[in-house]
């Protein structure tokens, strides 16, 4: 009763019910979501340490790296210290508008920075030669500007629209976030408003990222075949392959739990969380490995501060 009125005091305050049919699961699931997000925690604050500290790596790309960096541990943030606080204390209150506006917004600017990065890794391969007169700190800064506007304006009117719309007693969403969805299905009022600009923003943001992405990519791969020596084939395709591990890993849990919430009305409701959970965890996790890995430069810093330790 206290949660009700809580809830119906206050509208844009929310009561999430963790994962539903897995309750007596929830001490192995938050050690899993816990580790996960320590690792990714680990691994992202250390890029951001070790490009901090090494003048060398104060270049384009590690600059993108770190703001890749900051976007992972917010999204990661936004969404898993409220679900341990459900596993763990059974604190289930939550102002909502709050979480969906700044979860949106940063996983637009996330999808921004993979674009830049593209982008950068396009200008190093066709234009090697103009490369420093084509991407100055100057103008990334400005990309930066205009990636968080972008996020801002896309993020702003989620908030609101939920804001408008009527949940009568109804405040109780059976998931451990609020998604954006999994909130306007509560409503008991007309959603067409909320679904028709979520497939909008989904489209504008997600789809027309990942086809410039694709089209750098096109282009690069088109570049790379022109090349005469064979012998430059690699090095110029491990400059690629990078970013197009973290961009597959962000694409494929990304596919998987869409598809499960459009189309998979069968399948049950914490696989369709879980998932979504998973969507966040994982690629914010291996990003930081991925890169660490791959990008031999920055490989050799962190090596250099870990055997230091």
């Amino acid at each position: 009763m206290a949660s009700f009125n809580f809830t119906h005091s206050d509208p844009s305050a929310f009561i999430l019910m963790g994962i539903p049919g897995l309750e007596d699961a929830y001490m192995w699931i938050s050690i899993s979501f816990s580790t996960l997000y320590i690792i990714g925690l680990l691994g992202n604050f250390t890029v951001l340490f070790v490009v901090g500290k090494e003048q060398t790596l104060y270049k384009l790309m590690y600059l993108l790296l770190s703001m890749l960096a900051i976007t992972d541990i917010g999204i990661s943030t936004s969404v898993v210290p409220k679900a341990l606080c459900i596993f763990w204390f059974n604190l289930k209150g939550i102002n909502c508008l709050t979480q969906t506006f700044f979860l949106h917004a940063v996983s637009v600017m996330h999808s921004a920075i993979f674009v830049t990065i593209a982008f950068n890794r396009y200008v190093a391969i066709c234009s090697p030669l103009r490369y420093s007169t084509i991407l100055t700190n100057k103008r990334l800064a400005k990309l930066g500007l205009v990636a968080l506007v972008r996020a801002v304006l896309f993020a702003l009117p989620l908030p609101l629209l939920l804001r408008r719309l009527p949940f009568c007693a109804n405040h109780i969403i059976p998931h451990n976030y609020c998604d954006h969805m999994a909130v306007v299905k509560m409503s008991c009022g007309d959603i067409t408003v909320n679904r028709t600009y979520g497939l909008v923003m989904a489209f504008v943001v997600i789809g027309l990222d990942l086809m410039l992405v694709a089209l750098s990519y096109g282009l690069i791969i088109r570049a790379i075949l022109r090349i005469s020596s064979k012998k430059a084939y690699p090095k110029a395709f491990n400059t690629c392959t990078t970013h197009i591990c973290v961009m597959l890993t962000s694409c494929i849990l990304f596919l998987f739990s869409s598809l499960t919430q459009r189309f998979g009305q069968g399948i049950a409701l914490h696989i369709h969380i879980i998932l979504a959970d998973l969507f966040f965890l994982i690629p914010t996790m291996l990003n930081s490995i991925i890169y660490g890995v791959k990008t031999k430069e920055l490989c050799e810093k962190v090596g250099k501060y870990t055997c230091k330790r």
